[in-house]
């Protein structure tokens, strides 16, 4: 019974792409936690995952470009760790502004706030931050209304120019505007003025 088991958490690491992270909570529909462990370290040993952090896994991304495997993406990472201990996060400071193409600067330190507690995670090179903060700062915001409000606050009122509210404008798509206009009304006026403009709806 338990190879059977096996054989859907193999399956559903075979039909993810590859890059796909994993944490062990996201097979616990298929199977109980001791068949979970069983079958990532039978993965990991034949190279079907990688060990990224204690309880995170990777299903590998080779570039053919690069002739090598491609680092674990942070930011899927930090999202894995959220499912993992149903925190919610969101991107923040050069973090948000890297992830919405705002800035091309290489952030040092990967940080998202969270409802959770201050962690940090180190792998390799890359080292992930998870700032506390207050649950009505991210509680009931979608990822991304929660990216484009830390974004804004990065670069602060002054810093906010008709070409960034351009770029974000193109990147949202429109139910993200939809739910952006919703779930951030109560935000900082002027960042909610700003949200209104990338959205297209009239300014209060």
């Amino acid at each position: 019974m338990a190879n059977g088991y096996m054989s859907g958490i193999r399956e559903r690491v075979l039909s993810a792409e590859d890059g796909t992270v994993f944490v062990t909570s996201d097979f616990a529909d298929i199977a109980d936690t001791n068949t979970i462990r069983q079958s990532i370290y039978r993965l990991v040993n034949d190279g079907t995952l990688r060990r990224i952090l204690q309880g995170v896994y990777e299903k590998p991304k080779y570039s053919k470009l690069l002739e090598e495997y491609v680092a674990a993406d942070p930011d899927a990472v930090a999202k894995a760790l959220a499912r993992s201990y149903h925190w919610t996060v969101a991107p923040c400071g050069n973090t948000a502004l890297n992830l919405l193409g705002l800035s091309t600067q290489v952030t040092a330190v990967w940080s998202y706030i969270s409802d959770g507690p201050y962690k940090t995670y180190e792998w390799n090179s890359t080292k992930l931050e998870f700032k506390h903060r207050t649950n009505k700062e991210i509680t009931g915001l979608s990822y991304m209304t929660s990216l484009v409000i830390q974004a804004l606050k990065t670069l602060g009122r002054s810093n906010v120019t008709s070409d960034i509210i351009k770029t974000l404008s193109e990147k949202l798509s429109d139910d993200e505007k939809q739910a952006c206009l919703k779930e951030a009304a109560e935000s900082t006026d002027w960042v909610y003025d700003t949200i209104r403009k990338i959205c297209g709806g009239d300014i209060r």
